[in-house]
């Protein structure tokens, strides 16, 4: 009967080796195992490299790990418990998340609550149950780094989601430090753990590929949530590199490689389809939708105002009365520098929004001048998402904030002293700034540039209407 050499026996334990195999004296018996069946292949007539590919092939890629797994299950009571917990608090916490989907969707009573508890049980149940049953069936200290951030990028991407539904404090922050973590100590762990990998060796540029398209994704996905510049051009790039790149070449690869399609395969390519591509399709569509909305509502006041505006010079420019001319005159005046000062806050809030940190761009084509004053062109704005101008500039004690309310204050005794205390007094809440700006809590609410933008709006069409009232109640009053 054939025997093995030693070079032959040694590459037998490197491939057992290479399957992390830990738990005691069973890398030896394995050893022993491969080693006799490959010497009773060769036995009949094959070499020693074609019986072990037979017998590698009939074990499967995962059987030798599969094999440690079923025995520390058998021996170990703390890792059966653990794999327990594990199976059980995935099952549970995805069934919450998808039931919670669901109650979302249908505005049904209890989603938040099924939302809370399936995200905390997979992020502080599942993910670190997960993590302990990974290292006992591993104990690789050089894939250590690899789980640990792995499961910090998980559980920080979980409870970011939840919160950002839930609209919690601190969600932006948690996602955007659940991606930092991902973008740079998971893909970056990850690759080098498949970069070390020998058998990985024909696809090390397929990996490096892919693990920088992940990297634009993730990056494409921060952005998108904390609404800072160049998200859609990461989310295209690291969307094509992934789908027109990486997986046809790694398909190719994995084709060349194996005779028959693994389920490993066929999940990548289903994982792809079903999940990356909808989503991303779905994001883009959501955020045309999305944007589209604030933009009709704004555009809708814009119209408003313009209506009202000409109705009010209309209704001064026909005046007969001599003795209400001058005073309707003084009072259009009055309105003209209040609507000014609106609209230079507004043009600072785009500048800022549109720059960067301590450089306010200059405007170009965001503001057009019509025959009723400037007009703002939301579809030309670069950042309408943005939250750091009215946070600079509308929150209560800033400076324009201040000069905002001066300004309203003035104009308001002003109309105090031409009408009647009664009849100021219905429209007089027109002219208080706490009616458009409400009180923001910087640390907890983010406003956005086109909502401080709509805001204004408002502001302004407030005070045309209270100069619309005034001015037929000086009509009425001069008239009598």
């Amino acid at each position: 009967m054939p025997e093995l050499t030693f070079s032959d026996i040694d590459l037998i334990r490197k491939d057992v080796m290479s399957q992390e195999i830990c738990y005691s004296h069973l890398a030896d018996e394995l050893i022993d195992h491969l080693c006799c069946d490959v010497e009773n292949e060769m036995a009949g007539g094959l070499s020693f490299r074609d019986a072990y590919h037979k017998v590698k092939g009939s074990l499967g890629h995962r059987r030798l790990r599969e094999i440690q797994e079923e025995t520390l299950y058998s021996v170990d009571t703390k890792y059966r418990n653990m794999k327990k917990t594990m199976k059980i608090s995935a099952i549970a916490g995805t069934l919450m998340l998808g039931f919670a989907a669901l109650f979302k969707i249908m505005h049904w009573s209890g989603a938040g609550i099924m939302l809370t508890l399936g995200s905390f049980l997979l992020a502080f149940v599942f993910m670190p149950s997960a993590l302990t049953v990974l290292w006992k069936e591993t104990h690789s200290g050089k894939k250590l780094f690899l789980y640990i951030s792995a499961f910090i990028a998980a559980m920080l991407f979980i409870i970011g989601v939840a919160a950002k539904v839930q609209h919690w404090p601190m969600a932006g922050l948690i996602l955007a430090v659940a991606s930092l973590s991902g973008i740079f100590a998971f893909v970056p762990a990850l690759l080098s753990a498949k970069l070390k990998d020998q058998e990985n060796k024909p696809k090390k540029i397929v990996y490096i590929l892919g693990a920088a398209g992940l990297i634009c994704c993730i990056l494409g996905l921060l952005c998108k949530i904390q609404h800072w510049p160049w998200a859609t051009i990461f989310l295209t790039v690291g969307s094509a590199t992934i789908f027109f790149a990486v997986f046809p070449w790694y398909a190719w690869l994995t084709w060349r490689e194996e005779k028959n399609v693994s389920a490993k395969f066929i999940f990548i390519v289903a994982g792809m389809i079903v999940l990356m591509l909808p989503v991303l399709m779905l994001n883009l569509s959501l955020q045309r939708n999305f944007e589209a909305g604030y933009y009709k509502h704004h555009e809708e006041q814009q119209a408003l105002f313009d209506y009202r505006f000409r109705s009010n010079q209309s209704f001064i420019s026909h005046c007969t009365d001599s003795s209400a001319v001058p005073i309707l005159k003084e009072l259009n005046n009055r309105t003209s520098e209040l609507i000014s000062v609106i609209n230079n806050t507004e043009a600072r809030l785009i500048a800022e929004a549109e720059g960067i940190p301590g450089a306010p761009a200059v405007l170009t084509n965001q503001i057009t001048e019509t025959e009723t004053g400037p007009v703002i062109q939301l579809k030309k704005l670069y950042h309408p998402f943005r939250t750091v101008s009215f946070s600079n500039f509308l929150t209560k004690d800033s400076d324009l904030r201040n000069e905002l309310t001066t300004a309203l204050k003035k104009y308001s005794d002003y109309l105090s002293g031409q009408l009647p205390a009664d009849k100021f007094e219905m429209y007089g809440k027109l002219l208080e700034p706490s009616v458009y700006l409400p009180e923001i809590n910087p640390e907890t609410d983010r406003v956005t540039l086109i909502t401080g933008l709509h805001m204004l709006e408002l502001m302004k069409n407030g005070i045309l209407a209270a100069e619309s009232y005034a001015i037929e109640m000086i009509s009425e009053v001069n008239n009598q």
